[in-house]
């Protein structure tokens, strides 16, 4: 078989009703399609057969874990030009992949047969989460899904995020700052946010491997409680946290939000940890939340937003992110999350849009990487580091596109006498950004 790329792009083409949008290579050295761009190499006829078992995003997702196909050339260029036949939500769901009723398509599909083999559909790659069965975001099931983000191994965190250590979005400025001074500005700017002053009490809601706890102990001057369900991260937190000398002001706790009874506190960040939470547990998650702080406490809430859809019954939890990501993990649009904010007690007083902010950050995750490849499949898996690779890429190209979003919400649990405690004009916090942090004023003073 000499002509296996053209025929697979015939038939592709003939499946989602039209061209396909990159050059393919296959297994027998053939190439068809638009040349000067990137180019799909399917070094397996086995990906077909993942492909025609599980049509669309799933199938790829197992084809690219398990190295059955692979990109050469811009991996951006190869996600942004797919999308639009994969990724891509029309009314009758995602991708125009037309009906099987159609006689050309089922002729279509019989080819591919023909091209993949009749065997059995290959096994998902072993990085690949089971189908889970019970209720979603029980104690335990959060757990598991936490421990299979996050356990991946502490040195393979430390290649892609660098020195940092920080796993959400940073907070860039203009010029050529660095990865590590945009991280260190966004936790600033949570601080000055959350107006944090010398001897008040914050608790850091999925603390990651310490970052934030360590800046606002240390630049603020405040006794942090931080707490997490990784025990990787927390062992690491803790480890740093001793090597800085700031063990007399953090407690790195493993422990789920819902067991914290140690309030109430001055402040909470949560930064990039309510997307764990779920639709179905989150007025649980922002009402415990309120319970632990002091009237006029502030919450500062980061998180990564959807687009709202149309009949937001349709939803469906994207299934690469679901089986090979974050299991369980669920992304709300930003009206939902605010309303649901205020629904808990929150009086909501700023919400500022960093979606930019996010994809450049994830550019340069990806390229961390990129840059020490080899060493990032040995530190985890060769799957696994292709897991984060699509992931990172495909996620920057949704924040540029505005396919979501990512969202600071500044909320404030109520006094008896309604004052929030913040000043007049909110938003002085950004006038420090450039200035190093407060010591001890907090923000807008």
């Amino acid at each position: 078989m000499a002509d296996a790329a053209l025929r697979l792009t015939a038939l592709a083409e003939e499946m989602l009703g039209t061209p396909f949008p990159v050059r393919i290579r296959a297994w027998d050295g053939s190439e068809a399609g638009p040349p000067g761009g990137p180019v799909l190499v399917v070094r397996h006829r086995r990906a077909v057969r993942r492909l025609l078992w599980r049509p669309g995003e799933l199938g790829l997702a197992r084809a690219w874990v398990a190295g059955d196909i692979d990109v050469e050339g811009d991996l951006y260029a190869a996600l942004d030009l797919l999308s639009g036949v994969v990724w891509e939500r029309g009314s009758d769901g995602p991708g125009p992949l037309r009906s099987l009723r159609d006689p050309g398509v089922r002729a279509a599909a019989r080819g591919m047969l023909g091209l993949g083999g009749t065997l059995p559909p290959p096994p998902p790659p072993a990085e690949e989460v089971r189908r889970r069965a019970g209720p979603l975001h029980t104690k335990h099931r959060d757990r598991r899904a936490i421990s299979h983000h996050y356990d991946v191994g502490n040195d393979f965190y430390e290649l892609v995020l660098g020195p940092s250590m920080v796993y959400s979005c940073a907070y860039w400025g203009d010029g050529d700052t660095t990865l590590e001074d945009a991280q260190r500005a966004k936790l600033d700017l949570v601080c000055r946010k959350l107006g944090l002053k010398e001897g008040e009490r914050l608790l850091d809601v999925g603390c990651g491997w310490g970052s934030m706890a360590m800046h606002a102990a240390r630049e603020y001057g405040v006794n942090v409680t931080g707490i997490t369900l990784s025990r990787e991260q927390a062992a690491y937190a803790r480890k740093r946290i001793a090597e800085a000398g700031l063990t007399d002001r953090i407690e790195i706790r493993v422990q789920d939000y819902r067991d914290v009874r140690d309030g109430p506190y001055d402040a909470i960040s949560s930064i990039g940890m309510a997307e764990h939470v779920g639709s179905v547990r989150y007025h649980e998650y922002a009402t415990r939340l309120s319970d632990l702080l002091k009237p006029g406490g502030r919450l500062l809430n980061h998180q990564i937003a959807r687009r709202p859809e149309k009949d937001e019954e349709s939803y469906r939890i994207d299934p690469f992110i679901d089986r090979y990501v974050f299991p369980d993990g669920e992304l709300s649009p930003l009206g939902r999350t605010v309303s649901l904010l205020e629904e808990s007690g929150f009086e909501v007083r700023d919400v500022e849009s960093i979606r930019e902010h996010y994809a450049l950050t994830l550019r340069r995750w990806v390229a961390n990487l990129e840059a020490d490849w080899r060493r990032a499949m040995a530190l985890s898996s060769p799957g696994r580091a292709r897991v984060w690779r699509l992931y990172m890429a495909a996620s920057a190209l949704s924040f540029e596109r505005n396919r979501i979003g990512v969202n600071q919400v500044l909320a404030v649990k109520p006094s008896p006498g309604g004052a929030s405690g913040l000043p007049l004009r909110t938003r002085t916090w950004n006038q420090h950004l450039t200035d190093g942090p407060a010591d001890g004023s907090g923000a807008g003073t």
